[in-house]
């Protein structure tokens, strides 16, 4: 979705697709899911509302701040990983999560801990995500529950 892209070129394509829905102009491509996906974030749209002044902003986790782009761009992550069964199993998992927690929403937020957790490892490991960290952490939480 994103590749090759700087964090303004990223962001642009959130304010462009938001933008476009606002107008009530048709939505190309991954538009139509990023709309979708900020639709079920209606405390983002102010922000989606401004692009001069998101554009570059910096969103400090040590503060407290959640990057609303990092968060809705997991989102649709988890979105094109279930549409292609993607790492393989992920849809059975999330069959059995939303048949447990049944709130689509409340999943994929669990799920975005798995992949985040997928994620730090790699960073750490200075290596690739290992798709098995991700799907053991999304056995770990079926298990716990």
């Amino acid at each position: 979705m994103y590749g090759g892209q700087d964090r303004g070129e990223t962001r642009a394509v959130f304010f462009r697709a938001w933008d476009a829905h606002r107008a009530g102009r048709p939505l190309e491509g991954v538009e139509k899911l990023i709309v979708q996906v900020a639709l079920r974030h209606p405390e983002y749209h102010p922000l989606l509302d401004e692009p001069e002044a998101a554009r570059e902003r910096d969103y400090f986790p040590e503060s407290g701040e959640t990057n609303p782009f990092l968060h809705l761009g997991m989102h649709i992550a988890i979105e094109e990983q279930l549409s292609i069964d993607q790492p393989p199993g992920i849809r059975g998992y999330y069959r059995k999560m939303i048949n447990r927690f049944s709130d689509e929403h409340e999943v994929q937020h669990r799920m975005m801990e798995c992949m985040g957790e997928m994620l730090w490892q790699a960073s750490r490991q200075a290596a690739a995500p290992q798709a098995a960290i991700y799907l053991d952490c999304l056995r770990r939480l079926l298990d716990a529950r």
